[in-house]
């Protein structure tokens, strides 16, 4: 393939994520998009509540809303009250959600034992330094899109 390395990587990340994406479906996630996993990103070792989501998503509240919406519906995400004041919700993953995470993550880590990735990941760090996304990356500031 005689393709550019942003492009390149681009339909290989995809590509990755829809295959992935398959398996997780296969093993009981039904119905978990790509797009889930930006929110659950911030789930992992926070609580926000919808606006705080919102503004670490860089969407709207109402964006951000309806995606934890359709996660609590799925079964992933619960929303309990702030413990100091119980008028706030914060989101929270649930036992589910935590599963979705770990069948992720051993997904992933056997694709990549499969394909190897030393000098893979060398080159596309070096390509998120260059363009500058490396900082968003590392603080989770990465667009959500489909």
């Amino acid at each position: 393939m005689d393709l550019d390395l942003a492009t390149l990587a681009h339909l290989a990340g995809s590509s990755a994520n829809d295959a992935i994406l398959k398996q997780l479906h296969e093993i009981g996630h039904e119905g978990v998009r790509v797009s889930h996993g930006y929110v659950i990103q911030h789930l992992i070792e926070g609580a926000p509540t919808v606006s705080e989501l919102g503004e670490l998503l860089g969407v709207t509240q109402q964006a951000a809303s309806k995606q934890l919406l359709e996660l609590e519906r799925l079964g992933y995400v619960t929303r309990v009250p702030d413990s100091a004041d119980s008028r706030i919700r914060r989101a929270q993953l649930t036992e589910r959600g935590r599963r979705l995470v770990k069948d992720s993550r051993r997904l992933r880590r056997r694709l990549d034992a499969k394909v190897g990735t030393d000098e893979a990941k060398q080159a596309l760090v070096r390509l998120l330094d260059e363009t500058g996304g490396t900082e968003n990356v590392l603080r989770r500031r990465v667009a959500p899109g489909e």
